[in-house]
């Protein structure tokens, strides 16, 4: 019953969702803080919570700064993450993901209509321009949201960090913040389609300023953020 619940609420959210979003941008609606993007993403990933039973907590808000722009750096242990971020961190988010999410039905559509940021991890120099082009949105008020790890871990624990996202916080000038997503691996590990119902934490750490520093700086950024992970909870 639950994976049945799980598969009709993801492929009626995300249809009803992500098409307002593709014929928005088709219309030529315009990408503003709280506008149409912003509220169908926040609005399918709250709507997939409730109708699978699953609460979202939230800690460590207060330790932003409101209206200013950051790289949530988070980890990857469910798709249960996605709807957690989208519902819970503050302002507008656009997450960087990977191009073949583009090849999914409405949902690759709704991706690039809402201006997410797509990266090719195949063509490095390619990776690395999308880098510099979000750093622009970033400058504009737009806060970036980047697994690490690069992909879902199959045990919860943390994967190696890639160091591709901390080379977007240097590009951008905007602090690092890690961010932690307890408890999600637990009600929907990768490869099942039945969540179990209850409550998952989004922990956000310390803001990690990127001022000054330059791209040889990637890997003790990586390291520092990694440590804030590990003091949020997370397991290696």
């Amino acid at each position: 019953m639950r994976g049945l619940r799980f598969l009709v609420s993801v492929s009626l959210y995300t249809v009803w969702y992500g098409t307002k979003a593709v014929v928005a941008a088709f219309a030529g609606v315009r990408q503003r803080a709280g506008g149409i993007y912003d509220q169908c993403q926040r609005r399918w990933a709250r709507g997939l919570l409730r109708a699978n039973r699953i609460t979202l907590r939230i800690q460590g808000v207060e330790r932003l700064t409101p209206g200013r722009p950051v790289v949530f750096v988070s980890n990857h242990a469910s798709f249960l993450d996605i709807w957690a971020l989208l519902d819970g961190l503050p302002g507008t988010i656009r997450f960087v993901f990977k191009r073949e999410l583009l090849r999914v039905p409405v949902f690759g559509a709704a991706l690039r209509a809402m201006r997410h940021i797509e990266i090719d991890r195949t063509n490095r120099s390619s990776a690395f321009a999308s880098y510099d082009e979000a750093a622009v949105s970033i400058k504009t008020g737009i806060s970036a949201v980047v697994f690490a790890e690069g992909t879902r871990s199959r045990t919860g624990k943390l994967l190696p960090f890639k160091k591709g996202p901390f080379v977007l916080g240097i590009a951008a000038q905007v602090p690092i913040v890690p961010v932690f997503c307890a408890d999600t691996f637990a009600r929907l590990p990768k490869g099942s389609v039945s969540p179990k119902p209850g409550d998952i934490t989004l922990k956000l750490g310390e803001p990690i300023s990127t001022e000054g520093l330059t791209y040889d700086a990637r890997g003790e950024l990586a390291e520092r953020a990694r440590r804030e992970r590990l003091a949020l909870g997370a397991t290696e």
